[in-house]
């Protein structure tokens, strides 16, 4: 029990508070929805007074809205908040980060992926719920943190970062794919004979799922109990070639470094909502998020910048009472132009929705825009005659003839620098 032992001392050192937060959940999960609530309630309400106290921005974006932490009587009062955008929790960074000498800060920085990343820092509290969150979901499968397992993110490092990284794994029992050559992506899917998870890039799990398939389950994973994408949005495709490969269903967490955890995929395939450290709200399709345990730098009806389904009344076999991320659609903002008009990314996403639901057709797709009017659409594998036919009635049910569109099948659609879009604008940039 080596691992468990380096965990158990590493989390000592770090931040002793994340077992009391897990328990706390693990007890927690099993709350009715009233109480749930109510606990929410309990923590917008400190959450605001706290922002509203120590934070310049909040307390005159609150002013300037004719608001006070005494408005907050109800969940549903949280809507007179004025909302807040990622460019401006930069923009506004110092006011709003809170800063104190009697407790631990924790660095953290977004990926940047939608542009100048975002630094900010934890404190102790916040980064041991962030934590416990992650491993409650993990339980829900029977793993746990310091199990062996495999990961997947980039690897585009530094010959010194790359030491360090590798260091840093081993400590984590963890080990990583750091070159897509096939030798070295079989060497990787063989370590995972003997590991409990695999986690990372959803798009990355992908490309691994394939070269199992591909090799004809050349090989075995009798321990593989969790399959967890995260960072992306995981596609039908995705979710049908990793069953195949590994005999487990890819899942999903769903968060980002500075909303937190937002759900996590039970084992009966629905997306809770981890009520207990944030509030969701569905405004447009677009999701608003608040982060409850954010008191050294306050997230409070955070634009994350995708479109979702929520749904607040529907129930789970698992017998928790959450509220549920039905699917995450898209990313919000993202324009396609036509020769004329103007439509929203996420018209791709019912696009190929349509053919699956109506053909049967499963794609794995990317589509680019370099001047208006005109549109690339790359498809993994090869189209027959009747699914282009399929692709181009479904493209032009939404885009008429305001849009050149071009589609290649055929397609390596698998991007080795992090995260893989469904829409690439190079319009905008």
């Amino acid at each position: 029990m080596i691992p468990k032992l380096i965990y158990e001392m590493g989390k000592a050192i770090r931040n002793p508070l994340i077992s009391e937060r897990l328990s706390a959940l693990l007890e927690m999960q099993g709350w009715s929805r009233e109480r749930l609530v109510q606990h929410q309630l309990l923590g917008l309400r400190s959450l605001v007074t706290h922002a509203y106290d120590n934070c310049s921005y909040y307390r005159t974006t609150f002013d300037r809205a004719g608001v006070t932490p005494f408005s907050i009587l109800s969940l549903e009062d949280l809507r007179k908040l004025p909302s807040i955008s990622k460019e401006e929790l930069i923009e506004h960074r110092k006011r709003i980060q809170i800063l104190t000498s009697s407790e631990r800060l924790f660095y953290s920085e977004t990926s940047g992926s939608t542009g100048k990343p975002l630094v900010f820092y934890r404190n102790q509290d916040w980064d041991a719920w962030h934590r416990a969150s992650v491993f409650r979901g993990y339980s829900w499968y029977g793993v746990a943190p310091w199990d062996r397992n495999g990961y997947l993110w980039g690897y585009n490092f530094s010959w010194k970062r790359a030491v360090k990284t590798r260091i840093l794994d081993m400590l984590q029992n963890r080990f990583r794919l750091f070159s897509y050559k096939d030798n070295e992506i079989d060497e990787f899917i063989a370590k995972l004979s003997k590991a409990t998870y695999l986690s990372g890039y959803s798009s990355m799990i992908y490309e691994v799922a394939k070269r199992v398939n591909a090799k004809k389950r050349a090989w075995e994973f009798p321990h593989l109990r969790m399959i967890k994408g995260t960072s992306e949005k995981i596609f039908d495709k995705y979710r049908d070639e990793v069953k195949v490969a590994f005999g487990v269903p890819i899942i999903s967490e769903y968060g980002a470094a500075e909303s937190g955890i937002i759900a996590f995929e039970c084992p009966f395939g629905a997306m809770h909502v981890n009520m207990e450290t944030v509030i969701v709200e569905e405004e447009n399709n677009e999701i608003l998020v608040t982060n409850l345990v954010s008191k050294s730098f306050p997230i409070i009806r955070y634009k994350l910048g995708d479109y979702i389904r929520l749904e607040k009344s529907s129930r789970c076999a698992c017998g928790m009472q959450h509220e549920i991320v039905s699917e995450v659609l898209g990313r919000v903002g993202k324009v396609i132009y036509g020769k004329v008009n103007q439509y929203p990314s996420l018209t791709l996403y019912y696009v190929f929705k349509n053919l699956a639901m109506e053909h049967g057709l499963v794609l794995n797709y990317q589509a680019t825009q370099s001047q208006k009017g005109a549109l690339l659409v790359r498809v993994e594998g090869q189209l027959t005659e009747s699914h282009r036919q399929a692709l181009n009635k479904e493209i032009t049910k939404y885009f008429a003839h305001d849009l050149d569109v071009q589609v290649k099948d055929g397609e390596d659609l698998h991007t080795r620098k992090g995260k893989k879009a469904d829409f690439v604008s190079e319009i905008d940039r």
